[in-house]
């Protein structure tokens, strides 16, 4: 008898389906045999416009999708690792199951006249909601201005097409996710616009009693993605960063296996920025990410973060 299909439940939004897909089809190439169904929820976070720190922050896009899991609803949820909030544990009775292999981390900009960020004008608008690229655009580029912008990549798209914007910064991977990669004018280093925490990860989250599921979909997983995951959520959970506070980062397994977190926590305006990084050593993933949030707090960053309303 044929085993019961997956039920994957995910945000609705083209970006989270094509995601879904993915794993799908790695599903598929591990295990021709296992069916799937897909259950798209459409989340609080896709539905309110306006400061995500008034719909409870990241929770807002994943609270739905938490929830089919814990009814019964769905089998396996798919989320972006930069959309689970660290400061609170994963909802009881939930594990990660794996970690997919990680894509681009890096951010991108689009102008329609093809300038790059070091070439646009003052007083050029850049379409963005995100604190991180705030802060880090009013320190490197102080002469452009940020406007508001909420909503999916095709509609942010869209709103610049219309002119509420001169241009955007939107994460390279969501971009290659959706088969926008042609709109991107110039791909940002991390050294001028470091990425979220969790960028680019793909988490696979199921029941703890799902025994059998996990085992399956554990073999998706890849290693390097989990460490560096486990590095950057424990440094988040450490500060207890919410989804106002400016803070970036991302870990990086070398080719020879070792492990580095570099870290940055922003003032809102970008006049102060806290620094680090270190290399694990002998150390695992998540006591690398509580040093280097430690670094970090004896820098000032409780009182950064604390300072800025949520």
């Amino acid at each position: 008898m044929a085993p019961d299909p997956i039920r994957i439940v995910s945000r609705d939004s083209p970006m989270a389906l094509a995601q879904v897909e993915r794993v799908r089809a790695e599903l598929a190439a591990l295990r021709p045999d296992v069916e799937t169904t897909v259950l798209p929820v459409k989340t609080t976070g896709d539905r309110w416009m306006g400061d995500l720190s008034q719909v409870e922050g990241k929770g807002a896009f994943t609270k739905e999708v938490d929830q089919a899991l814990l009814t019964g609803d769905a089998d396996l949820a798919v989320h972006c690792v930069k959309d689970i909030p660290a400061d609170r544990p994963l909802p009881a009775g939930t594990t990660f199951a794996a970690f997919l292999k990680r894509d681009d981390i890096r951010d991108a900009l689009i102008h329609p006249g093809g300038l790059t960020l070091d070439e646009l004008p003052a007083g050029i608008r850049i379409g963005t909601s995100s604190v991180r690229r705030i802060a880090q655009l009013a320190a490197s580029h102080p002469h452009l201005e940020c406007v508001p912008m909420r909503g999916n990549a095709n509609r942010r798209l869209e709103k610049l097409g219309n002119g509420e914007a001169d241009a955007l910064i939107l994460a390279v991977a969501g971009l290659e996710r959706i088969g926008r990669g042609d709109v991107v004018t110039e791909i940002l280093s991390p050294d001028v616009m470091m990425p979220p925490i969790g960028a680019g990860v793909l988490a696979l989250q199921c029941r703890q009693g799902d025994t059998e599921l996990i085992d399956l979909v554990s073999d998706l997983g890849d290693h390097a993605a989990h460490r560096e995951t486990e590095a950057e959520r424990m440094f988040l959970h450490v500060l207890q960063g919410h989804c106002n506070s400016p803070i970036a980062g991302y870990a990086r397994v070398q080719g020879n296996g070792e492990l580095s977190l570099r870290a940055t926590v922003f003032s809102p305006d970008g006049k102060v920025m806290l620094h680090a990084h270190e290399w694990a050593g002998r150390l695992d993933p998540a006591t690398l990410g509580t040093s280097v949030a430690v670094t970090l707090l004896r820098q000032g960053a409780r009182e950064l973060i604390d300072g800025i309303p949520h």
